[in-house]
């Protein structure tokens, strides 16, 4: 049983082309950087928008191990389904009662030596109205702590402010936060005061000549014309995105965060291109 652990945790993987980049490059990064645990945020799977069996199993057979979600994840009635039947799969915690699923969990390393928390969290600015997620993160956390020290948290979130405030808010309770929905990469990676990592957002998984994943030209006509417009899923260019962290495995801090971009080709032809 190793001191330190190392865990991955990706962007929204948008469609076809995220899941192709997860399948290409995830499971090399796994033996090479010797992984224990690969997160990813999964409600933009099955093209563009929700979940379904097959783009789940696309995921878990690549090597993840927990994917979380946000606010796109029941645009399939397929996802009502998964979510009732899997522990791996997550809604935002913070959802109203009655909702599908669960929001947090705890599942073993791949070498099952450590117990990993997962709680997931929606945003409310410029969302929908759901529950508080800080209060819900309190809850969740001290559940969780029960359980294991390492706890990761996905904040699915529009505004960066709220992002940054949840990681002030839980830094020393969790082992890391990281923000997703937004699909650009961030550059403030850092280990806060109390030994929580934070990235404010992990990026996307998926076709980068893009606008955030979908036809530039689509985008491009809603934007000038203001109609509504038929959004498709780009194809070219496919990447993953995200953050790896490294933790003590006996407190559950945070030692370091890196950044992980890499393109297909570049892994492909002339060896992997990392920011």
């Amino acid at each position: 049983m190793t001191a330190t652990l190392k865990v991955l945790a990706l962007g929204d993987v948008v469609g076809e082309p995220g899941r192709r980049a997860i399948k290409e490059i995830v499971p090399a990064l796994i033996r090479e950087e010797e992984l224990s645990f690969v997160i990813a945020n999964g409600e933009n799977l099955a093209g563009g928008s929700g979940i379904t069996e097959s783009t789940v199993l696309d995921l878990f057979s690549s090597g993840v191990d927990v994917i979380t979600s946000g606010d796109h994840i029941f645009r399939k009635k397929e996802g009502e389904d998964l979510l009732e039947k899997s522990r791996r799969i997550l809604k935002p915690a913070n959802y109203p009662a009655g909702t599908p699923g669960i929001g947090s969990t705890v599942v073993n390393s791949k070498d099952g030596g450590r117990k990993i928390g997962v709680l997931n969290l929606i945003g409310r600015v410029f969302l929908k109205t759901v529950n508080c997620p800080f209060e819900v993160a309190k809850r969740e956390v001290e559940k969780l702590r029960q359980e294991t020290p390492i706890i990761f948290v996905d904040i699915h979130a529009e505004a960066t402010s709220e992002k940054v405030a949840l990681g002030w808010y839980l830094d020393g309770q969790i082992t890391a936060i990281f923000g997703t929905h937004t699909h650009v990469q961030t550059a403030d990676e850092t280990v806060l005061p109390q030994g929580t990592g934070y990235i404010t957002e992990l990026g996307m998984c998926g076709p980068y000549k893009s606008v955030i994943g979908r036809e530039i030209d689509q985008v491009l006509r809603m934007f000038l014309t203001q109609m509504p417009t038929k959004l498709d899923v780009a194809k070219e260019d496919a990447r993953i995105s995200g953050a790896l962290f490294e933790v003590d495995a006996q407190t559950g801090k945070t030692l370091s965060v890196r950044r992980i971009h890499e393109r297909i080709s570049s892994r492909t032809k002339t060896g992997a291109t990392r920011w």
